[in-house]
């Protein structure tokens, strides 16, 4: 068992954004992620990211697909903002979706992460055009939203984004600050950690979806939060 787990309980008693847990949580994962062949860390000072090849089969990838095209409606933001800012279709994966339940279970295996802390799985839709411009995973503790989120399982740490495609152009998710940008291909996981070695929200983690310039972008994600949000949100 992971340090992460075995300090769950724990973890629940913690007020959100505790920063002393956050680093703990952003400490464990690198180090097992480091660990694990197949797994490659993107070359940052600045930054927790990690790419795996093929972490998902294509026909897995495909059944996937179908269902998001099959459900998904338009992308919402917690705070307004300017039209155009976020121009996806997203559906969200119900409680122990067979089409997903053991992605998200590998997810957590790989990373030591608690499947309790995980948000549901998101799987979103980028046609030609559509783009989710530049915007952090982390909550900004100084919005409307934060005092909701901070009851049910606090902050984001790690993110967790698979591609299950490849447009023909464009669709990359962009990170200026690190000098990096993320090509979708299926079957290609991305993670990163949303907080700094210290603990407290990477600002440098600024990312986006860039614009899809030719055929269709399919991709999920899975958030992790410092605290227990499938305890508090089933």
């Amino acid at each position: 068992m992971s340090a992460i787990m075995s300090h769950q309980s724990a973890e629940m008693l913690r007020p959100a954004s505790d920063a002393v847990a956050l680093a703990k949580i952003g400490h464990d994962v690198h180090q097992r992620l480091d660990r694990i062949r197949g797994i490659e860390r993107v070359e940052s000072d600045l930054a927790d990211l990690y790419v795996a090849e093929k972490f998902l089969t294509g026909p897995d990838c495909k059944r996937i697909v179908q269902a998001i095209n099959q459900l998904a409606v338009p992308s919402t933001l917690y705070e307004g903002g300017e039209p155009g800012y976020r121009t996806s279709h997203t559906h969200h994966f119900g409680k122990d979706d067979p089409l997903t339940r053991d992605l998200e279970h590998y997810i957590c295996q790989v990373s030591g992460l608690d499947i309790l802390h995980a948000e549901r799985m998101q799987g979103q839709r980028y046609q030609k055009g559509q783009q989710y411009k530049h915007h952090h995973d982390f909550f900004h503790t100084g919005q409307r939203y934060w005092d909701d989120e901070a009851r049910r399982g606090g902050q984001r740490t790690w993110t967790a984004m698979l591609a299950l495609n490849e447009p023909r152009e464009g669709g990359e998710t962009d990170f200026p600050h690190l000098g990096f940008r993320f090509t979708p291909r299926a079957g290609r996981l991305l993670m990163w950690n949303n907080m700094d070695r210290h603990g407290r929200p990477n600002m440098k983690t600024l990312h986006a979806g860039m614009p899809v310039l030719r055929g269709i972008k399919h991709v999920v994600t899975l958030w992790f939060r410092e605290g227990p949000w499938r305890l508090l949100n089933d």
